[in-house]
């Protein structure tokens, strides 16, 4: 006996997408690929065969980003190309397969369940709750996991982690993970470290805005000059007391430059001054050797007199 089903018409069809699409695949996908994908999806039900440049002339995309989304879903594995054309692989399948690959820990319920630490079980259902409404995929489980293995952050971090990207709109395995890595190389374990590195980070931020506004300067700082500010403020432990007296002597230059300040903070770093109050008696010093030596040269009209202390300095401490 032959069961048959009678064809729906077109315009009652549908074309069917796992759920798992819009939870691993959407938010790191661009809008043009995305778009690619869900068209051949529908075209692949039909059996059907197009040529790329047909596609391309249908979605109204460029040749060249055809075949740029096609390398990329291959390269994710929703397609497998062939000499004839290209598969659409099953969704659910590769997830499920990640889940049971043996390189990978464990399924959700496993990872909660056999996690050591219950601290740390709870801290990913939190993040379950408050960043994907209770509905996080299988695949961030097990990248939580990992992380909490690779970077040794402890639950209130990775919390902090997920709560961080969320509220930059920004909550993709892509993102996440370079925000974990810069905390990493930070040196962020513990909560205390996070709340060090976000006074730090807000005091760089006003340090540099100071220091903007003390120059006059109306246009953003560059990367270089951003870089500058921090030795002086994280290397060198200089406040901006000890700053201020630097950016002061910008005024007798015509030029004035983050290279020029950076030399004589280094200067009065690698001489080991540590207080305003050991750089201000270092600057009357020089202003009177400097004097000397002038008066001592035009008395014995001696311009090659022995300025070997000195020689370096010359355009570092002119005009005192």
């Amino acid at each position: 006996m032959k069961l048959e089903q009678k064809d729906r018409s077109f315009l009652f069809s549908n074309t069917e997408i796992p759920d798992l699409f819009f939870s691993e695949y959407l938010s790191n996908s661009s809008g043009d690929f995305i778009k690619v994908y869900l068209y051949i999806l529908f075209l692949s039900k039909y059996n059907k065969e197009i040529k790329l440049n047909d596609l391309s002339k249908k979605l109204a995309l460029p040749l060249k980003t055809i075949h740029s989304a096609m390398d990329y879903w291959e390269e994710l594995g929703l397609v497998t190309k062939k000499t004839s054309g290209y598969i659409l692989n099953d969704i659910q399948e590769i997830e499920l397969h990640k889940i049971y690959s043996p390189k990978l820990s464990s399924s959700p319920e496993q990872t909660l369940k056999n996690n050591k630490n219950k601290y740390r079980a709870k801290a990913i259902e939190t993040i379950n709750t408050s960043c994907f409404q209770g509905m996080m995929s299988n695949s961030w489980y097990i990248d939580i996991d990992l992380w909490f293995n690779k970077y040794h952050f402890d639950e209130q971090v990775m919390i902090s982690l997920f709560n961080y990207c969320l509220e930059r709109s920004a909550l993709h395995k892509n993102y996440v993970q370079t925000v974990a890595d810069s905390w990493s190389k930070n040196n962020i374990k513990t909560y205390t470290d996070l709340e060090n590195y976000y006074h730090k980070f807000e005091t760089l931020n006003k340090m540099k805005k100071l220091i903007s506004k003390k120059l006059g300067l109306s246009r953003s700082l560059t990367q270089y000059e951003s870089a500058y500010i921090e030795k002086w403020i994280i290397d060198f432990s200089y406040s901006i007391d000890i700053i201020e007296i630097a950016l002061k002597r910008t005024t007798s230059k015509a030029n004035p430059n983050f290279e020029y300040l950076n030399k004589l903070l280094s200067d009065w770093y690698d001489r080991g001054f540590k207080t305003s109050s050991e750089i201000q008696t270092f600057l009357t010093d020089m202003k009177k050797k400097t004097k000397d030596i002038k008066t001592l040269e035009k008395k014995n009209s001696y311009s090659n007199y022995d300025q070997r202390n000195y020689d370096n300095l010359d355009s570092l401490y002119a005009n005192n």
